[in-house]
């Protein structure tokens, strides 16, 4: 292994040399710039880094190139090889390389496997600071929720995007919409991930092509101050790209196709990956019946898959999600095989459901179980499905996790029937007892009426803390006459909180809302399908859209800019000097009526 001392001089007597090196280092699985920091400061005070995301960080700044050293190792490359390349502007060059400050997804997937390691060390540390995401179908909907929040918040920090499995079905699937089944393309979530991470660039893209063109009219104008204060924010510009939750299902196959289906996602730039434990072939939505789980043993294999996709890739600190539908699920496929009394195939054997029989009952080819001496008959239905238990959910859920989390999950996803803190928290509390640190990732489902559920919840703790419920009716708790009741402040003021509460009380490290895009962007159609097609015409949607896109600064008003119109002007001109033939002039470009 080359040491940090050698590493260091080559760097001081060639430092093209030392890229080459490091390259190799890297590629050998060192990755992480904080078991050789002084390397790391080396490097970076002096020429920035180079390829961006090979060392996991605590500062996205420290990890990129800054206009001023992108500026100093254009001009270097330009003096060494470029004695034809005359029309080449080391500024322009080194504006482009800011620009694009990832080159390849598997430079997302270490810089965003860096960022949720992070997170989770910091959730450990204090449970108010929880993450949140949104379910996104498209990259134009990951990108603009992510310059939303950098609008609104000011940061990106703590916020993640959802990959869900249930929304590519429905909406990305070649054989159009389909249940969450797992019958969709493989191919077509890493695709998805190519595509938001695609998308989330070119919003970095965009800010800092805005301000590139401030700084030259700074430039132009002498303001030095201005200068300064631009080349500021260049050089402490928060990227758009942030860590993806991605679906996998149950793998789409056995571990090797899951391994290779991971490695693909990998590759796209997800640092998280989340797996389920039903049979792969059989496939279903957590929030509906039929769900069939597999043997620990096999969910294992698919686990261990995933953290060889991994390494393989040198992402070394990528994150799996176990997911458990134990809860929800009352089918198996498969009996595993018990090589000892109490060992982890037995356990999942005692959660069957089985009559005692006498040896004179059995059936030909039937399949038996001795259990505590006596003979056993597990219910099998016609499909070859074996019945667990009524009654084992729970404990099937803690196992399951806990099997999970000791054997190379990080975190963990239960389903639920309702969201309800204290419900999530008997599953969390179980789980901590032996493993203490346990995270849970939480689908706030939109299959769940949140509206329902919480006016219920407010209904019966009114009843148990003796409060006047009279004027309410406990069954019909939906209707609209209730909304502005006391009762539903209090519920929707238990909405508001719930996502803070059960990361306080339930072990909850990551907050999502599976399909919320999928449901705004079928309301927001419709409404204005309903006024633009009736009585309201054009109004609808200068009322409804355009005017409240003006009106809150929405940067999507200016359409031509977000799709990239203004880039490509710069581009050419760069490329082309003054025979660019640009779309923004100023006196026929109809986007001038929205101001700058």
């Amino acid at each position: 292994m080359l040491n940090c001392r050698i590493l260091l001089t080559i760097f001081l007597k060639n430092a093209h040399y030392f890229f080459i090196i490091l390259d190799k280092y890297i590629s050998f699985g060192y990755s992480s710039a904080t078991n050789y920091p002084e390397v790391g400061k080396t490097i970076f005070g002096v020429v920035g880094v180079i390829s961006f995301g090979n060392f996991a960080h605590d500062n996205y700044k420290d990890f990129i190139m800054t206009y001023q050293s992108a500026l100093e190792h254009v001009r270097n490359v330009k003096n060494k090889l470029g004695g034809t390349w005359n029309a080449i502007r080391p500024e322009d060059a080194a504006r482009m390389i800011v620009q694009n400050r990832f080159k390849t997804g598997l430079d997302i997937a270490k810089y965003t496997a860096a960022i949720m390691r992070r997170d989770m060390a910091e959730y450990d540390a204090d449970h108010s600071k929880y993450t949140q995401s949104l379910g996104c179908w498209h990259g134009f909907i990951a990108q603009q929720k992510m310059i939303a929040n950098k609008k609104y918040f000011g940061t990106t920090n703590k916020r993640y995007i959802y990959l869900s499995g249930w929304m590519v079905a429905a909406l990305r699937s070649e054989f159009g919409p389909l249940p969450d089944q797992s019958m969709h393309e493989k191919t077509a979530v890493p695709k998805l991930i190519e595509e938001i991470y695609t998308f989330l660039r070119q919003a970095d893209a965009k800010e800092l092509n805005d301000l590139f063109r401030a700084l030259q009219k700074a430039e132009a104008a002498g303001d030095n101050a201005k200068v300064k204060e631009l080349e500021d924010k260049i050089n402490n510009f928060e990227t758009h790209v942030v860590p993806i939750i991605a679906d996998i299902d149950a793998g789409f196959g056995n571990e090797e196709a899951t391994y290779l289906l991971t490695k693909k996602m990998i590759e796209a730039g997800a640092c998280a990956i989340q797996i389920e434990n039903q049979v792969s072939d059989a496939k279903q939505c957590g929030h509906q019946a039929g769900k069939v789980t597999v043997p620990h043993e096999d969910f294992l294999a698919k686990i261990n898959a995933v953290r060889y996709a991994f390494l393989e890739l040198g992402v070394d600190e990528g994150v799996i999600v176990a997911r458990t539908d134990s809860e929800g699920a009352d089918l198996t496929q498969k009996i595993p095989v018990s090589r000892e009394p109490g060992d982890l195939a037995s356990k999942y054997i005692s959660y069957l459901e089985t009559t005692e029989i006498d040896i004179s009952e059995a059936k030909e080819d039937e399949i038996l179980i001795k259990r505590d001496g006596k003979l056993h008959r597990p219910t099998r239905l016609p499909s070859g499905l074996y019945q667990f238990r009524e009654g084992t959910q729970h404990d099937r859920v803690v196992l399951d996790c806990v099997t999970s989390l000791q054997n190379g999950a990080d975190m963990i996803w239960i389903e639920t029937p309702t969201p309800d803190v204290a419900g999530i928290a008997s599953f969390v509390n179980d789980i901590k007892k032996q493993v203490p640190d346990a995270k849970l990732v939480y689908n706030n489902s939109p299959s769940f009426n949140w509206t329902i559920n919480f006016r219920k919840q407010a209904y019966d703790r009114w009843v148990a803390e003796g409060r006047d419920v009279s004027a309410y009716e406990r069954e019909n708790l939906m209707d609209a006459k209730y909304d502005d009741s006391e009762l539903a402040r209090d519920a929707d003021e238990k909405i508001r909180t719930f996502q803070a509460d059960a990361a306080r009380e339930a072990g909850v490290f990551h907050h999502l809302i599976t399909l919320p895009t999928y449901h705004t962007a079928a309301l927001s159609t419709h409404e204005l399908a309903k006024g633009y097609f009736g009585e309201e015409g054009m109004l609808a949607y200068v009322a409804g859209v355009q005017r409240k896109e003006i009106r809150g600064g929405i940067a999507c008003v200016k359409h031509q800019a977000m799709a990239g119109s203004d880039i490509g002007d710069d581009h050419k001109e760069i490329f082309s000097g003054e025979n660019a033939l640009k779309a923004g002039d100023a006196s026929k470009n109809t986007m001038n009526q929205f101001g700058n």
